[in-house]
């Protein structure tokens, strides 16, 4: 069972929605005042305003349970405010127009598996700026998203790859203090605790 609080900015909004999910099946619906425990969390309102996004915040705070996402129905949404709720938990958007209560429960069973469904329009604008931040953020001081530099994510390819220190510097052209140098730095930086630990750490992040 999916366990899912609905959070409205109109008391007779939130009770429609409560009356119609409780039919759907598979989903156990939370009072609103207990939203921490929930899986998922709807969030319904006729447009996105600076509340709203203290309202995500505030799940994304008060959360107990890792990974819990956000549904968001609303009839609109600005391209800043959707890259910065995202890191609250904002999963899933759906216009208001196109908002049935089946739509939405998939939205939420999507979103309990780990996916996202978002227009085409807001997921463009997520990926322009993931492409933004790496051009003109990350690049320029030489890293990458999962935090490690260029320079880590060549000698981790290698090390994922076989090679001893020696061959690593041999490749690279580096002398064998430098690729020392680099290992450690970055197992330091990021808290890894051996060669194993940074290589899982970069192939988990999608580095390598």
């Amino acid at each position: 069972m999916i366990s899912i609080a609905v959070l409205a900015s109109d008391p007779v909004t939130r009770e429609g929605a409560v009356s119609c999910l409780q039919r759907q099946r598979g989903l156990t619906l939370l009072p609103q005042q207990e939203h921490e425990r929930a899986d998922v969390v709807l969030v319904l309102t006729m447009d996105v305003v600076e509340e709203t996004m203290q309202l995500m915040e505030a799940v994304a705070a008060r959360s107990v349970k890792p990974g819990t996402g956000i549904v968001l129905v609303t009839g609109s949404i600005t391209e800043c405010q959707a890259v910065r709720a995202v890191q609250f938990g904002l999963r899933s958007v759906i216009w208001r127009q196109d908002a049935g209560f089946d739509r939405i429960a998939q939205a939420v069973r999507s979103v309990a598996d780990g996916c996202g469904v978002l227009p085409a329009s807001v997921q463009g604008w997520l990926v322009n700026h993931i492409g933004a931040v790496h051009r003109d953020v990350l690049g320029p001081m030489g890293l990458t998203a999962s935090g490690l530099e260029a320079r880590e994510l060549d000698v981790l390819r290698l090390l994922a790859d076989g090679l001893d220190t020696t061959e690593i510097a041999q490749k690279l052209s580096y002398s064998e203090r430098t690729i020392k140098n680099i290992i450690s730095g970055a197992m330091s930086r990021l808290g890894l605790r051996n060669r194993t630990h940074a290589v899982a750490f970069a192939l988990r992040s999608g580095a390598l």
